[in-house]
């Protein structure tokens, strides 16, 4: 039986909760949140998806129930707002995971972490840290939704379908973040001799990428489909053993140079967490992009440990 347990019932939390019911892999999905009354409410709202997509059992419940999980999504976290950076976010959020973390592996959890509350990098190094899981079974959704964020817009420029774009946005989820178009391709073809690209194209769908997040927030209040999507990306992946590669929130042990924190970059995720951590050939300018990026979150940490 493949058991979900997810901590933080908000508009990211529920959303996840009716993909991944969508899309199957789950038997077991139990929603935790501060908010019980809400988490039962969603609950059994949610179990009307049941019958018309995949059999599986949806309830409220507490840390207890992560004991047999196959994976632990956090999502609870104080959401951003529009003028706000997500490394603004890092006190507050801090303090929310540690309160997450120590019910979890009192349970006797020994399943996989997946992690999207923001500042998402830091709080996956942390989660991991606090853990003391193995670095494989902690991953955070990183620059999955950027790299998604890329796609779309690269297709809206170049009016062509998003299936056939490989590009990924590498580096922190947020500010420093970088598309890595040295080594992205359209239909097959390097992205940078496509018909219609340019450097000031692609200047110009960096800032989009950038700029998307706090413009969906001035409009809505909160962003959700997008990184919701990813959350049941992984955890399919992890769920139904697909050993698939997507742009996460990986542990670095030396690739780019960068030891012992987390950062953005593709990895193949498969039965049990992270199979390999895959390094992208970048361009000196790239590299230096995502060594700033490094430094930018190992600050942070510094600050705050």
């Amino acid at each position: 039986m493949h058991k979900v347990l997810l901590v933080g019932d908000g508009a990211v939390g529920s959303s996840f909760a009716f993909s991944l019911l969508q899309h199957g892999g789950v038997d077991d999905l139990v929603i935790v949140d501060i908010r019980a009354d809400h988490a039962h409410g969603d609950a059994i709202d949610l179990e009307d998806v049941t019958p018309m997509m995949a059999p599986a059992q949806v309830h409220a419940g507490t840390y207890q129930d992560a004991a047999d999980a196959d994976i632990v999504v956090i999502t609870a976290g104080v959401p951003r707002k529009a003028n706000e950076s997500r490394l603004d976010l890092v006190n507050k959020n801090i303090a929310i995971l540690k309160s997450i973390i120590d019910p979890v592996i009192e349970s006797g959890f020994s399943g996989c972490f997946v992690v999207s509350a923001n500042p998402v990098d830091i709080l996956t190094t942390l989660t991991q840290r606090l853990s003391g899981f193995p670095k494989r079974q902690v991953i955070g959704t990183g620059t999955s939704l950027d790299s998604a964020r890329l796609q779309v817009a690269l297709a809206q420029a170049l009016d062509i379908s998003t299936s056939g774009i490989d590009a990924y946005i590498l580096g922190e989820h947020g500010d420093s973040s970088f598309g890595a178009f040295d080594e992205a391709t359209i239909q097959g073809k390097p992205l940078k001799t496509y018909p219609g690209i340019s450097p000031a194209l692609l200047t110009k769908i960096t800032d989009q990428v950038h700029g998307k997040g706090s413009k969906i927030i001035s409009h809505k209040g909160a962003t959700y489909y997008g990184v919701a999507t990813s959350l049941m990306k992984i955890c399919r992946a992890i769920l139904l053993d697909q050993a698939i590669a997507l742009p996460i929130s990986a542990p670095l042990e030396g690739q780019y140079g960068i030891h012992d924190l987390y950062l953005g970059t593709p990895a193949v995720i498969a039965a049990g967490g992270i199979q390999t951590v895959l390094e992208a050939q970048l361009s000196e300018d790239e590299y230096r992009r995502m060594q700033a990026s490094a430094k930018a979150i190992a600050k942070i940490l510094m600050a705050v440990e």
